[in-house]
């Protein structure tokens, strides 16, 4: 009686020693070509290589400005950004199925199950009851599990990635408005500037046309070009309304307290027109010509920036969206080799604990007859797949090829980038000293109309061409000052700066993980340091 349940002992740990050198064996092996790295297309010669991991001035480039509103409004971005908080959760989804492919290293069949019935004839009266436990291992010999992780980590990586990527376009965005609302303050103070300018010039003309020194023509050109100057305010104000209503969006607040929070902390600057107007003379207007003359409104935030530096290449190849093609690369390359691992048998492990009986209902349950222990190796293997499996391994690999091409074409689109926002601060910066040197000779060319115009020199339509050339250039002088400020924020955000600043930092809100805690059992991937973002990925 005693001999059949060592005789199974036996043959349970015969099986167990088989089930322990097939485990050793597992995972040794993974089918598939293994990453080195990825080949970078040829960079600009004139770019240095540097190895620095980081750059102080790129990761926080806006501080150049020298701007407290701008700085307030980019930690604020952080924190209140839609689009930074659904990126934050794709990195807990990436995370969760990491840990599911993490989980299919383990027995993947795991069940348990229990019955229990009763009958009853005219003979008879039976109860049956069993529960029974089975387990169910696949072993990744072939490393098809192993290469799911590989997968999945690079997903993940991708995902951190992606977040950082959007950081750096919603910071770049802030900015850019934030600019665009500057620009149009500056536009419009330089537009009443000149509305004053043109009050005095229509006064003087009226006067003149009282007297009959001139005809009705000049006075009615004179209000016409007054006019259209007033009329020119009200669409840079709209610009300017347009530019806060977009950073109230980027921050999902309300624009009203956005602008508190801008007028709060512009920049102050004095300007009375009149002060630029001569009072030696009052029947000749004349403009200062001495100093800055009229350009001392300085609304706009500029940044010093050198743009013949030297540009760091290390710098821009670590740009997010690259290191998320670089990434997808990654994770494609492990597809081909959990493909290929199909085209192999595979082996598990299978066992099955369970106590079943079938007794006359009130008898007592004879156990040693109930129980049942099944225990043992298995294996399967598709031989008739009609190269459907190749042809998924081809797929994988013409995905994996794919992915090649589509980070050649995000570092070739970063050194686009780059070289016009360099180009084009260099233009713009020329561009804008030329405009400086218009604006001085437009104000003089004023003054020197006034006065042979005042002295029956030159007809009206010369003064009145002065005018309006000082109104426009000095228009043109604030867009382009606003045009190098934005081109030096699309300098930064060619060489992927900003996203520096949520190193160490929480991609989930505390709120967020309160809430998410309240429905469902997270574990730890809630915890503070779980959801901490690394640095150098």
């Amino acid at each position: 009686m005693n001999s059949y349940p060592q005789s199974r002992s036996k043959t349970i740990a015969k099986y167990t020693l088989g089930a322990l050198a097939v485990g050793i064996l597992s995972g040794c092996m993974k089918l598939g070509p293994d990453l080195a790295g990825i080949q970078n297309p040829p960079l600009p010669k004139a770019w240095k290589h540097s190895s620095l991991y980081d750059d102080r001035t790129v990761a926080q480039w806006w501080k150049t400005f020298h701007d407290p509103a701008l700085s307030l409004l980019i930690e604020r971005t952080y924190a209140q950004n839609l689009d930074i908080k659904s990126a934050g959760l794709r990195i807990l989804q990436a995370r969760a199925i990491l840990g599911i492919s993490e989980g299919l290293m383990f027995p993947q069949a795991q069940t348990l199950s229990g019955s229990a019935a009763s009958s009853k004839t005219s003979s008879t009266d039976l109860a049956s009851a069993g529960i029974n436990f089975d387990l169910g291992w696949e072993l990744d010999i072939w490393g098809k599990y192993a290469r799911g992780i590989e997968s999945s980590e690079a997903d993940l990586y991708a995902s951190i990635a992606s977040h950082h990527d959007i950081m750096v376009s919603v910071i770049a965005e802030v900015a850019r408005n934030y600019i665009e609302y500057r620009t149009a303050e500056e536009r419009i103070a330089y537009a009443k500037r000149n509305v004053v300018i043109q009050e005095r010039v229509t006064q003087m003309t009226e006067v003149q046309f009282n007297t009959g020194n001139v005809s009705e023509l000049d006075m009615q050109q004179a209000r016409s070009q007054l006019y259209n100057t007033r009329a020119a305010i009200p669409a840079i104000e709209l610009s300017k309304s347009q530019a806060l209503n977009a950073m109230a969006f980027i921050l999902a607040s309300d624009a009203n307290a956005l602008k508190k929070i801008l007028d709060k902390n512009s920049k102050k600057y004095s300007d009375s027109a009149s002060k630029y107007i001569s009072q030696k003379n009052q029947e000749v207007i004349q403009l200062s010509e001495n100093g800055t003359g009229m350009l001392n409104i300085n609304i706009i935030p500029q940044a010093h920036l050198n743009p013949h530096n030297k540009i760091d290449a290390a710098l821009m190849m670590r740009r997010p969206d690259i290191k998320v093609a670089e990434y997808a690369v990654r994770s494609a390359n492990a597809q081909i080799g959990a493909s290929m691992a199909e085209l192999y048998p595979s082996f598990s492990l299978f066992g099955n604990i369970g106590y079943n009986t079938n007794n006359a209902r009130g008898s007592w349950l004879n156990g040693s007859d109930a129980v049942g222990v099944t225990v043992g190796p298995s294996f399967s293997w598709n031989i008739f797949h009609y190269d459907r499996i190749k042809n998924q391994i081809r797929l994988q690999d013409a995905l994996f090829e794919e992915s090649l091409v589509n980070y050649n074409k995000s570092v070739l689109g970063a050194i686009a980038e780059v070289s016009n926002a360099l180009e084009g601060h260099i233009w713009t910066q020329s561009q804008q000293a030329e405009i400086k040197k218009a604006v001085d000779a437009t104000v003089r060319a004023f003054n020197i109309s006034a006065v042979q115009y005042n002295d029956g020199l030159v007809g009206y339509e010369r003064l009145l061409d002065t005018v309006e050339k000082l109104t426009t250039t000095q228009d043109r002088y604030a867009i382009i000052k606003g045009n190098l400020s934005l081109q030096t924020v699309a300098l930064y955000k060619a060489l992927g700066g900003g996203w520096q600043i949520s190193q160490g930092k929480s991609y989930l809100s505390a709120q967020t993980a309160a809430h998410m805690r309240e429905t469902v059992d997270w574990g730890r991937y809630l915890d503070a340091n779980m959801t901490q973002l690394p640095k150098g990925i």
